[in-house]
């Protein structure tokens, strides 16, 4: 399989993560695949968001989940946009997503747009969390799956193909020669985040990982001349 470059919420390193604005430069960059964070809003929209709250990457403050879509809308994401549903980002790009959702309840919603839009094939769903993997999994036969772990062990490869993931997502800091051989074992696919450094992506490429996700587009042009 060809080395993978993953935008990280878009190129937050360049634009307002998690916009359409984010999401097309990455496009426009090259980057295979383009993630990005979901969360329910009051109203029971999957809004595009990384934090469970507001207030970091919008004019606004206080939860996502008590907030409804308008008053969502209301708020500036950064550089005067909006803040986006998922299905604004499926129409603005074409590129394959990597779509990471917080709990359960965000699984169920999702499910209910990839049947309806037929996106076994363009969305990869990931989390932190084995029961949301687990949950997505059993309501969409046939998804793609990925297990992120941030503090970890060997334990995420035994979680990972406990709930039928395909794919690990590993924080690079905190990865091991031991890990890697774990999930080569288990015929797991292994991503490493976030590589923002020619160090980073040294490291990934000398462990003969599958990917990268970056929060910077030059990494998809330098990281084909890493060994």
């Amino acid at each position: 399989m060809n080395f993978l470059t993953i935008g990280h919420r878009g190129v937050m390193g360049v634009e307002p993560e998690n916009t359409l604005r984010s999401f097309v430069a990455a496009q426009q960059a090259g980057l295979d695949v383009i993630e990005l964070d979901l969360h329910l809003s009051k109203d029971g929209h999957l809004v595009v968001m990384h934090d469970t709250e507001v207030d970091r990457t919008t004019d606004g403050s206080g939860p996502i989940a008590e907030k409804t879509l308008a008053e969502l809308r209301a708020l500036d994401a950064g550089l005067g946009e909006r803040v986006p549903v998922l299905e604004e980002v499926l129409d603005a790009v074409a590129a394959p997503l990597q779509a990471e959702i917080k709990d359960v309840a965000a699984a169920r919603a999702l499910a209910e747009v990839m049947r309806r839009r037929d996106l076994v094939a363009r969305v990869e769903v990931s989390s932190f969390h084995d029961e949301a993997v687990a949950e997505i999994a059993r309501l969409v036969p046939g998804v793609r799956t990925a297990l992120i772990g941030s503090r970890y062990g060997t334990d995420i490869v035994e979680r990972a193909v406990a709930v039928g993931a395909k794919t690990v997502c590993l924080n690079i800091r905190r990865l091991t020669l031991e890990v890697v051989e774990a999930a080569r074992e288990a015929d797991l696919r292994i991503i490493g985040w976030v590589v923002n450094t020619q160090d980073h992506l040294r490291l990934v490429r000398a462990l003969g990982l599958d990917g990268a996700t970056t929060d910077h587009p030059e990494i998809k042009r330098t990281g084909r001349f890493t060994a």
